[in-house]
């Protein structure tokens, strides 16, 4: 059974980038960066989740020094002036940018690569004891849409995470602190990506944490009819509640306060019915 045993997280998007698929460039300045990740927390964000690489589809890679450029002092200047209770995530795959930020104040690493990228990620994370998000991605972000095929989406990403799960915890990680994420238009069809919504419950049954990211992501806009992302708030308000039933535990979202509360009324109607 799903674990609904407490109310999932709100975790606000922070594109410190120039090119984000959605708000590329709105936040890229520190002080834009730094606005917007308190109004979040206004708005009713519980975890502020920065990165200074963009993952859009065919993006290109960003080395590490012009990520630590972009986020470090972001996120120097949030451990001071955010509440105790917020909870800072590093969206990067690079060792070096997740340690620097743990170092000023992160407190988990998001990392879409889930330890493929750089080896010695697990060790970091293992030795900081800090949460750790894994991702299924097929391809890179440059190629992912390329044509991406499974035969099984459901099955076939499940049993990747679950791989990368226990090669984390090989090296350190305790099971405690990982949190899967399916991966969300990452090397997805809009097919892959419906199927993966309706079976989250395969997710959650693994009784790990897990992250759903979908939010205003293209293929919502394919059905919708809508070609402007940042029109798909009430497209993610849907996935955000069909999260929080199948006993999703993080919900990764743009739109803060349209997204708390569809979270709270799901999370609601699971108490009532749990009564």
């Amino acid at each position: 059974m799903p674990d609904t045993s407490s109310k999932p997280l709100l975790m606000g998007i922070l594109n410190v980038t120039p090119d984000s698929f959605s708000d590329g460039g709105l936040h890229h300045g520190q002080d834009a960066a730094i606005a917007r990740a308190l109004q979040m927390v206004e708005q009713g964000a519980d975890i502020i989740d920065i990165g200074g690489e963009s993952t859009r589809p065919g993006a290109a890679r960003v080395t590490a020094e012009e990520q630590l450029q972009r986020v470090l002092p972001v996120i120097k200047a949030l451990q001071q002036q955010l509440p105790e209770h917020i909870s800072i995530s590093i969206d990067t795959t690079s060792t070096r940018v997740a340690g620097a930020a743990l170092e000023q104040g992160a407190s988990i690493v998001n990392d879409i690569a889930a330890g493929r990228d750089d080896p010695g990620m697990f060790r970091l994370v293992a030795g900081a004891g800090v949460p750790y998000i894994i991702m299924h991605m097929q391809g890179t972000p440059s190629t992912m849409q390329d044509n991406p095929q499974y035969d099984d989406v459901v099955a076939e990403i499940r049993a990747f995470l679950l791989a990368r799960a226990e090669a984390a915890m090989e090296s350190g990680v305790r099971p405690e602190n990982l949190v899967l994420d399916p991966g969300i238009g990452f090397g997805k069809s809009k097919r892959d990506n419906l199927d993966l919504i309706l079976n989250l419950d395969s997710f959650t049954a693994t009784g790990y944490k897990v992250l759903l990211g979908a939010s205003r992501k293209r293929f919502m806009g394919s059905i919708c009819a809508i070609t402007s992302y940042s029109e798909l708030v009430g497209a993610t308000c849907a996935t955000t509640a069909i999260g929080v039933f199948a006993g999703v535990q993080v919900l990764r979202v743009h739109d803060i306060t349209a997204n708390r509360q569809a979270l709270d009324v799901a999370w609601a109607l699971v108490e009532r019915r749990g009564n």
